[in-house]
């Protein structure tokens, strides 16, 4: 494991520090302990005391820590810590019987006593308490293992002991005549200590790894108690024994380290939880012990026989027996070992060729490249994925087959890679180029693991999967129809070349093209032609700007090209290149387009904005906007400049709109009405009614400065609605004062369709306020070319049902207009301002208007011409047959006082008419009617 692998492995400081604390002071306590024991403790009754009651308090207190421990924990070794607390219950339990004898009685302590039972009693738990803390085999073959490996350790520990001194002891018993239980006591101590010596060495080879230093210091602390009771046990030094003596220092301190084990290692358990514990590479030298035990045995029990054989003693009928049993248990281990290992050596060639069956047949190549980089093994896909053979690539440098311009970038991660801590980063992975044996470089990405210190790699070819990535990457920058940059791509582009070495470059311009009259080739030839025309569009865009710059469509027929700055400081001159740049742009796209067998022609509105000190990508592409919606303002197919003015001007609409949305609600438009005079007569037939806005700075917008606003907002339907409500309302009104005069609303044929103004509504308008069949009539535009005639047709005939007159405004001037006389339910024409303006300078006009009003006369529809303004216009308007007319000439817009005024007056003069007194409305007036449309001609407006 690395340095940082190590420390990041480690305890907290506080951790750290606290166990070491509590290591010290058990240290220091028991060398009191044994200072004190091999002093003699001053006195013979304190060394009498603490060899008695000191072992015993110790002995309580490894019984109470290991009981308090296996309550708190819900570990599977629970059962192990009871069993360690009942025997070191029991060993305190001898020491305070020893004690009451020898420090409370004062009297040798009899053999066999109490004592020797609690004595005795301390090993049984302990021993079952070290087999639960093995690790469990898995097959019955294992735990047949253990309990002969256990048998062969003890078994040897037997004939050697009792080569070395239990034989002794027995004939010394049976000299002595002893009884049957002090010989049976004298022999006790030192199996039962066999037999745990046995269960320590077994549990030190099967250990688990779960809480290891809590193991450890258990298997510490029996194990020093074992070795102060084997030399308790001897005869020399048993014979010579008395409490107090060094040896009890021994006793003690196993104690305290049973006592010790399960708290001082608690944090390393609680760590161990947390992160899991990082599995050792190797242990040789553990591995090989637990495989030589048997021989040791074995070998151990060879030299107790020896031993009697060099003394010249007779061999002992028990070291015979023993000595068989132990070779028999080891041939019943080898056997069972044999049988195992033809089993294992079976199951690991079936996995061997399963997995190499797995290998061969994978479609990745898998290759073990050593720590100098040359490979050691190619899987044989390597002929289907790199088109070379597995054989030709072993013994290859892995660098060699790598693409040079990636072979940096993959020696970086890999160093990096084999630097970081295993347990952190087990994998890793690399894409780069490989060379196939056809020439070409594959894109490969490899899954790479450490593998024996060198590489192991998994690699699948995903050049099919990097060229769809790059696919689609270019699919979404660019503009499927033109294949040129689309908006996104555009606005990156834009953003480099304001930040990058340029960022300074005041030259740097962007140019925003519209295609004037594109939309009238997809509705007069179809949409597959005007693809076409944008495609040939888009080939002479990227054709005239140079291969730094970028041309792009950002959607329908709007185009935009970045003209980087050459480092011209000049800036009149760089303006001066840039629009002529533009210019020739402009006449480029303006040259005929061939479309099928004929020709197509668009024009070009170019928009260009400069860059400029710490101008944003967003701002820089407004300008250029606002600078092409300018050229389109000023006339089509033409240059425009951005100027700071046409932001301001951008402002001042925004905020007339903003003021606009609260005009509505705060009362401030007014409504105006302008007379519509007979011609023949000069009596006052209708009122045009007419929308005006006083806003809260007192300044009256006329319909030209509003209106165009309103048509962009939200409140374009409510202006609408309120117009319509207000007109209608005042008429009522006026009616009833005994002014029945009727008024006309101009109403635009989207809002006619507009799902928010039903037939329905205008019926219970009309009914609400009272208002006569036939007092209303509507203006009808048709310059909008979005309208349906067929959907227009049907709602102004459901409102002709209502006793709503239709007249068609502005006629002459709409594109339209020929068509909406042929199918839509007209009552009046309405003759544009553009017609009345020249009808008396220009011979052209004259006639056309003068044609325009003999169809009216033929279709049988009053005429209304708007915009006159002089006499002269009066007399000949007359002349042509007009019957109405409005404007100047007879009044401007009026409130509604001077309107009732002017309805109490009843008429105009009329230029070239003898003033004759007549009632209102009568003479050329068409009387109000409630009767049918077909039976009763419509009053003009």
């Amino acid at each position: 494991m690395s340095a940082l692998g190590t420390l990041l492995s480690r305890q907290p400081a506080t951790g750290r520090a606290a166990g070491l604390r509590s290591q010290l002071v058990l240290g220091a306590v028991c060398a009191g302990y044994a200072v004190g024991a091999a002093f003699g403790w001053g006195s013979p009754g304190v060394a009498l005391f603490m060899g008695d009651f000191g072992l015993c308090a110790a002995a309580l207190i490894a019984a109470v820590s290991c009981f308090l421990y296996a309550r708190s924990g819900g570990s599977r070794f629970r059962p192990a810590w009871l069993l360690f607390s009942l025997s070191s219950a029991m060993a305190a339990g001898g020491n305070a019987v020893w004690g009451w004898y020898e420090v409370v009685l004062r009297r040798p302590v009899p053999s066999p006593s109490l004592a020797d039972l609690f004595f005795l009693c301390f090993a049984p738990p302990a021993i079952v308490g070290l087999l639960v803390l093995a690790k469990r085999p898995v097959t019955r073959a294992g735990w047949v293992c253990l309990v002969l490996d256990a048998w062969l350790i003890g078994g040897s520990l037997l004939t050697l002991s009792w080569s070395l001194a239990l034989a002794h002891t027995a004939h010394m018993a049976n000299a002595a005549g002893e009884s049957v239980a002090r010989a049976a006591l004298s022999l006790a101590y030192p199996l039962l200590d066999i037999v745990l010596v046995s269960m320590v060495l077994a549990l030190h080879f099967r250990r688990v790894n779960v809480n290891r230093s809590a193991v450890n210091t258990a298997i510490a602390g029996l194990a020093l108690t074992v070795l102060c009771d084997a030399l308790f046990t001897a005869p020399l030094l048993r014979s010579a024994y008395q409490s107090g003596q060094l040896l009890d220092a021994g006793w003690f301190a196993g104690s305290l380290l049973l006592a010790y084990a399960p708290w001082g290692a608690r944090r390393s358990q609680d760590n161990a939880v947390e992160a899991p514990e990082a599995r050792p590479v190797s242990r040789p030298i553990a591995g090989s012990l637990a495989a030589l035990t048997p021989y040791l045995a074995a070998a151990v029990c060879t030299l107790g026989i020896l031993y009697n054989v060099v003394e010249g003693r007779r061999v002992d009928r028990v070291v015979v027996l023993t000595g068989c049993t132990v070779v028999l248990a080891l041939v019943l281990r080898q056997a069972i070992m044999l049988l195992d290992n033809v089993a294992l050596t079976q199951e690991l060639a079936q996995k061997e060729n399963h997995f190499r069956s797995l290998v061969q047949g994978s479609s990745d190549v898998i290759m073990i490249a050593e720590p100098s980089g040359v490979l050691r093994y190619v899987s044989p896909a390597a002929a289907g994925v790199y088109r070379r053979d597995a054989e030709d690539l072993v013994g290859a440098e892995l660098s060699s087959i790598i693409h040079p311009d990636d072979l940096g970038g993959v020696v970086h991660e890999l160093r990096r890679f084999l630097a970081a801590p295993p347990r952190e980063e087990p994998t890793t992975r690399i894409e780069c180029r490989f060379g196939s044996g056809t020439g070409d470089w594959l894109h490969v990405e490899s899954t790479v693991n450490r593998h024996q210190g060198g590489l192991l790699l998994n690699s699948r070819d995903v050049t099919e999967r990097v060229r769809l990535q790059a696919q689609l990457q270019h699919n979404a920058e660019h503009d499927p129809l033109t294949d040129l940059p689309n908006r996104s791509l555009f606005t990156t582009r834009v953003g480099q070349a304001l930040g990058g070495r340029r960022s300074g470059d005041p030259g740097t311009a962007v140019l925003f093209i519209d295609l004037d009259g594109f939309k009238a080739v997809n509705d007069s030839i179809g949409h597959q032609a005007g693809d076409e025309l944008l495609v040939q569009a888009a080939r002479r865009l990227q054709e005239s700007v140079r291969t730094s710059d970028t041309a792009a469509r950002l959607g329908g027929d709007e185009f935009a090209a970045l003209i980087v700055g050459d480092g011209t400081r000049d800036q009149a001159a760089r303006e001066y290149q840039v629009h002529e740049i533009a210019d020739r742009l402009r006449l480029r796209l303006s040259q005929p387009y061939r479309i099928g067998t004929g020709d197509v022609r668009v024009a070009a509105s170019i928009g260009v904005a400069f860059a400029e000190p710490s101008i944003t990508p967003k701002d820089l592409m407004r300008n250029a906007d606002l600078a092409m919606y300018r050229a389109k303002a000023g006339g089509k197919d033409r240059v425009e400049l951005y100027a700071p003015q046409m932001q301001a001007d951008v402002v001042r609409r925004s905020e007339l709109a903003a003021r606009l949305r609260t005009a509505l609600r705060d009362g401030e438009f007014a409504l105006l009405h302008q007379p519509v005079v007979h011609l023949a007569s000069g009596t006052v037939a209708a009122v045009a009614a007419q929308a005006r806005w006083r806003s809260a700075q007192g300044i009256l917008f006329t319909p030209a400065e509003f209106l165009r606003v309103s048509e962009d907002s939200d409140r374009a339907a409510e202006l609408g609605t309120w117009l319509l409500e207000e007109a209608v309302e005042q008429a009522a009104d006026r009616a009833r004062a005994g002014h029945p005069v009727s008024v006309s609303v101009r109403v635009s044929a989207a809002r006619l369709l507009d799902r928010a103004l039903p037939p329905g509504s205008v019926e219970a308008l009309l009914t609400r306020h009272g208002l006569p069949s036939g007092a209303l009539m509507i203006e009808v535009a048709d310059s909008d070319p979005r309208v349906s005639f067929d959907e227009l047709e049907q709602r102004l005939v459901a409102l002709r049902r209502l006793g709503v007159r239709i007249a068609l405004d502005g006629f002459g001037s709409g594109y339209a207009a020929v068509n909406a006389l042929r199918r839509l339910p007209i009552d009046v024409l309405k003759l544009d301002r553009c017609l009345v303006e020249g009808v008396v300078e220009s011979a052209r006009l004259h006639k056309i208007t003068s044609g325009l009003l003999r169809i009216a006369g033929d279709l049988g529809m009053q005429s209304v011409a708007d915009g006159v303004d002089v006499p002269e216009q009066v007399r000949a308007l007359r002349a042509m047959g007009c019957t109405h007319g409005q404007g100047m000439a007879f009044a401007g817009p009026l409130d509604e006082y001077r309107l009732r005024r002017t309805l109490i007056r009843g008429k105009y003069p009329v230029p070239g008419i003898v003033p004759a007194v007549q009632p209102v409305l009568a003479g050329g007036g068409i009387p109000l009617q409630s009767r049918s449309h077909d039976e009763t001609p419509v009053p003009p407006t």
